[in-house]
């Protein structure tokens, strides 16, 4: 068999121990950063002015004695700070496959990432996470996986894939996979359903096991500590952090452009805790990434929540390297790999410097690194049932006087309410939205295996006054999601991404009104990464006209669909209600 790509494998030669040694015969540094005054992330501190020396790419040696360099580039007494690494993200959640994502990425200073390919999974299996690895091939960047865990998240949904542990051990056979990815399908661990522990035994055999367990508590949560699981990026208050905490669980702390947890898990922070603490974002969209930043987002909020600078980027870079056993990231020291950035002011970090592998890709905001051809992309259509049509979407009650079941939508959290409401009707009694009362209908239609599978309910939070929007990002399977005041609109939404193989669109009186193609997998777009951003503006400025409130609805609505978070979701085959973990009626009892 082929051998697979190193994971951006060092060598360690005779001429960079010489560098080390500041022994001028024996070999010469590629670079000199001068005059830095660099982040310790080791002691949490922040050294006088000193030199960083590069060779191959390969940090030699940190001293303020002065060695023999071919380039230099003198930093002038910035602070000079680690590259940063996301614990955990979705790369497909920026629309952009990972050659676009580091254009985004670099200049905020994320020189690695450990992505959880599951999104592309559930439409293209491992087809899907091959191609993505693929295309992050040859990059100034430091791409971890996790090998996809939950192939449908869980039985409750249908996606376009199923992988048990046997398709995903051979994806271990490459170095640059570092664990089990997220294992979502937590009352399957803690109930050791069979296949769902072959799964975690061969996260364990071969790397780690993340987590994935929203609300999970007491006896359960004991069982789900005691399968091996090493951390849990779900946590929403302090109470639960600490507790999964206590048991061992590395606590990834999300703020994402969907799920924002700082605020709430900032207390968990102390001088005794930093180091078992990561950053990720989970999910970031395109124009959040370019306009508000990455991890050095999250940075400048702990900072200015009180957190000391040492250790937020300890917390950003170091911890997340140590959790997935990579030596060789998340420092400024000898033998690390020379990615760093450079910035005036620790309060305020602003990173206008960035090297990756002793490379220099991005300066004021820009990414001036190297860039590659798209790898060409399988294909995945969107089939919606032939007959679909407004009849489609009718929801017929059983009496005037039935009670129905309401998702209740937070635009900044994952978890959403299991509420009950009376529902207006129309004249034949079937239920319909009430812009009144922000109760809409929500459907979710199956994309991939022509079952016609349609999921009907009502959600409230969304508060449009008109039209419809529709998405094919709908974690995780990735069937169609629609919401809309009317059934004319969430039809004409829905129809509008079948020709271009999956995006997002906004319909109102009948017609599209903007649509974002998204044909990569219906999740990610072949265009430039600003391409992208200005058709999404475009497409957000539509909703917004429908009466929309929310920055972007449609981060929301990706998630309605997810019945792997409490409380009540909604997937193709029905509501779920995730804390009983089964399909429940609409109609409540």
């Amino acid at each position: 068999m082929n051998q697979p790509p190193q994971a951006s494998a060092r060598t360690i030669t005779p001429r960079l121990m010489a560098v080390a040694r500041g022994d001028e015969s024996g070999g010469t540094a590629d670079l000199a950063i001068t005059n830095a005054r660099v982040i310790d992330v080791f002691n949490r501190s922040i050294t006088d002015p000193t030199n960083i020396y590069i060779c191959d790419g390969i940090i030699a040696a940190v001293t303020p004695d002065k060695h023999k360099a071919k380039q230099s580039h003198d930093a002038a007494g910035c602070y000079c700070a680690p590259g940063l690494i996301d614990a955990h993200m979705h790369v497909e959640s920026t629309m952009l496959p990972p050659s676009r994502f580091v254009a985004l990425a670099l200049p905020h200073a994320t020189t690695a990432a450990v992505f959880d390919p599951h999104e592309i999974a559930n439409v293209l299996a491992l087809e899907g996470i091959r191609y993505l690895m693929q295309d992050a091939e040859d990059l100034p960047f430091h791409a971890m996986w996790g090998a996809s865990s939950c192939v449908p998240s869980c039985p409750l949904e249908t996606s376009g894939a199923d992988l048990s542990a046997e398709d995903l051990a051979p994806l271990f056979d490459d170095p640059r996979v570092v664990a089990l990815a997220e294992m979502m399908n937590f009352p399957g661990v803690f109930l050791a359903l069979p296949d769902v522990l072959d799964k975690v035994n061969l996260g364990l055999a071969h790397r780690l096991v993340d987590g994935h367990a929203p609300a999970l508590s007491g006896d359960n949560l004991q069982a789900y500590a005691a399968a091996g699981i090493s951390s849990d990026h779900e946590c929403t208050t302090l109470a639960e952090a600490q507790e999964k905490l206590a048991l061992g669980i590395r606590i990834f702390i999300r703020e994402g452009s969907a799920a924002r947890n700082l605020e709430a898990l900032f207390p968990i922070i102390t001088p005794d805790t930093a180091h078992l603490i990561s950053f990720c974002t989970d999910d970031r969209h395109p124009a959040d990434l370019q306009d508000d930043g990455h991890i050095d987002n999250i940075i400048r909020q702990s900072i200015a929540m009180g957190l000391d600078a040492p250790t937020a980027f300890m917390i950003a870079s170091s911890n997340t390297a140590h959790h997935f056993r990579r030596p060789d990231l998340g420092a400024i020291a000898p033998s690390r790999w020379a990615d760093c950035c450079l910035f005036d002011d620790p309060k305020d970090f602003q990173p206008h410097t960035v090297f990756c592998k002793g490379m220099l890709v991005a300066q004021n905001g820009d990414y001036i690194g190297p860039t590659k051809p798209l790898a060409p992309y399988p294909e995945a259509r969107v089939t919606l049932p032939a007959d679909l049509s407004e009849a489609s979407l009718r929801v017929p009650l059983s009496s005037k006087n039935a009670q129905i079941r309401v998702i209740g939508m937070d635009p900044h959290q994952l978890v959403t309410e299991h509420l009950t409401d009376s529902p207006t009707t129309d004249a034949a009694g079937n239920a319909i939205s009430d812009t009144s009362r922000d109760i809409l209908k929500i459907a979710v239609i199956e994309r991939h295996k022509g079952t016609g599978n349609i999921g009907l309910g009502f959600i409230k939070g969304f508060k449009l006054q008109r039209g419809a929007i529709a998405s094919t990002v709908g974690h995780d399977a990735h069937n169609l999601a629609v919401v809309g005041t009317n059934d004319e609109d969430m039809l004409a939404a829905a129809r509008a991404l079948v020709d271009t193989n999956g995006g997002q669109s906004v319909a109102v009186d009948g017609k599209v009104r903007a649509v974002l193609p998204l044909p990569i997998a219906g999740l990610m777009s072949d265009q430039p990464a600003q391409t992208v951003i200005e058709q999404q503006t475009a497409l957000l400025q539509a909703a917004a006209s429908l009466g929309c409130p929310h920055h972007d609805p449609f981060m929301p609505l990706s998630f309605m669909p997810l019945p792997v978070i409490p409380s009540l979701k909604l997937s193709d085959k029905g509501l779920v209600d995730v804390d009983k973990f089964e399909i429940v009626t609409l109609e409540a009892d």
